[in-house]
């Protein structure tokens, strides 16, 4: 072949290239094009970002991200769903120099938003099979595919097309459930250091706060197990002040009194005290100490916002049958629409968070907990506001 030749061949295919990189820009138009949505220029900067997660080195999970946050922070109208989903079934840039398959997220808890699962993307026509992978993307953009904890990549391979490679694939479903974990231990173990530290000045009752010590490690195992005379011998250990106002808890229930003082000490550690409500301490939480749980946030500071949402039926524009959560707090609703999916509020709120609010990193980590508790448990009833609210201590 000669020189001319071979010049003409790449020119010819660099033109092509540009041309499909050039068709992969749609969704772009449609986000910044998006009106009376949002904070002015959030669906402008939002439109920015998808050339990136459009480009052939980019982690392919990336565009399914960029579409949660469209519509987190755009809200769920029908819209942004459209625009959204645009994105979720854009295809990624491909260059055929370097790869001869495309890349694909087997990430299955993307993407978050419910009407987004069950998308899949167009492919490369370069790309053997495309016929059939190309004809489920256009038919999952108005009927999605049944997405239930698969990733974008077991969709399309359920739907008959496996010819490409997966990419950012998340860890087991229970990684988050085991950090929760974690975290409640630290806490626990916070516990008794707290409790030594309060019961440092008793200096005549050093055996009992020995017992002290035999009461944390009783609470961490079983908070049940029959503590409730030591914690009232603990109260008699230069505790009064500390226990005062618990005594009738006390009288009422010997395990109330034990769930009083071992909060009492646990200045800061509101998260996971919050968490074990709803594990062991269960009985417990519904004695009577549910605001203790909320004052005893200590290091969490949300700053000017209170981070709660709620659930209501009939908000303007949706059916009166139709229910919908929405943040509490006028701050951080400012922009955001009612959302179907709770999991597109606590990723708001928990943005908001450091967004606008001022909150601390212990109150947005802790606002990160309960998200991923919410999110991991699927559920999208009603019941997720309080629960959610219950997480943060409100």
């Amino acid at each position: 072949m000669s020189y001319s030749s071979k010049t003409l061949l790449i020119s010819a295919l660099l033109a092509i290239a540009e041309a499909r990189f050039g068709q992969e820009q749609t969704p772009v138009s449609a986000v910044s094009s998006l009106q009376n949505v949002g904070n002015p220029g959030e669906a402008a900067t939002l439109a920015g970002g998808i050339p990136g997660v459009l480009l052939a080195a980019a982690n392919p999970c990336d565009k399914l991200t960029l579409a949660d946050k469209i519509v987190t922070q755009l809200g769920d109208s029908a819209e942004v769903l459209d625009a959204a989903k645009g994105l979720v079934a854009a295809e990624q840039n491909f260059n055929p120099f370097v790869v001869s398959v495309p890349n694909i997220c087997g990430d299955a808890s993307l993407p978050a938003t419910e009407a987004l699962r069950g998308i899949v993307p167009l492919v490369d026509p370069a790309v053997t099979g495309s016929d059939t992978e190309n004809a489920n993307s256009a038919t999952s953009k108005t009927t999605p595919f049944d997405a239930t904890g698969l990733s974008v990549a077991d969709v399309m391979k359920a739907q008959g097309f496996s010819n490409f490679t997966t990419a950012g694939a998340a860890a087991g479903g229970n990684a988050n459930a085991g950090n929760n974990n974690n975290n409640n231990n630290n806490n626990n173990n916070n516990n008794n250091n707290n409790a030594n530290t309060g019961n440092a000045n008793n200096n005549n009752n050093n055996n009992n706060n020995n017992n002290n010590n035999n009461n944390n490690n009783n609470n961490n195992n079983n908070a049940n197990t029959g503590n409730a005379n030591n914690n009232n011998n603990n109260a008699n250990t230069g505790n009064n002040n500390a226990n005062t106002g618990n005594t009738n808890d006390n009288v009422d229930c010997g395990n109330t009194g034990n769930a009083n003082t071992g909060n009492t000490a646990n200045t800061g550690n509101a998260s996971n005290n919050t968490g074990n409500a709803n594990t062991g301490n269960t009985g417990n939480a519904n004695t009577g100490n549910a605001n203790t749980g909320g004052a005893a946030t200590g290091g969490a500071d949300f700053g000017k916002c209170t981070p709660t949402m709620d659930f209501q039926l009939g908000r303007a524009g949706r059916k009166a049958t139709e229910g919908t959560f929405l943040p509490t707090d006028p701050l951080v609703a400012q922009g955001q629409q009612d959302a179907l999916n709770p999991n597109i509020i606590t990723n708001r709120i928990c943005d908001q968070l450091i967004n606008v609010c001022g909150a601390n990193d212990a109150a947005h980590q802790q606002c990160l907990d309960a998200k991923a508790q919410i999110l991991a448990s699927g559920d999208k009833s009603e019941a997720v506001a309080t629960t959610f609210n219950g997480l943060l201590g409100f």
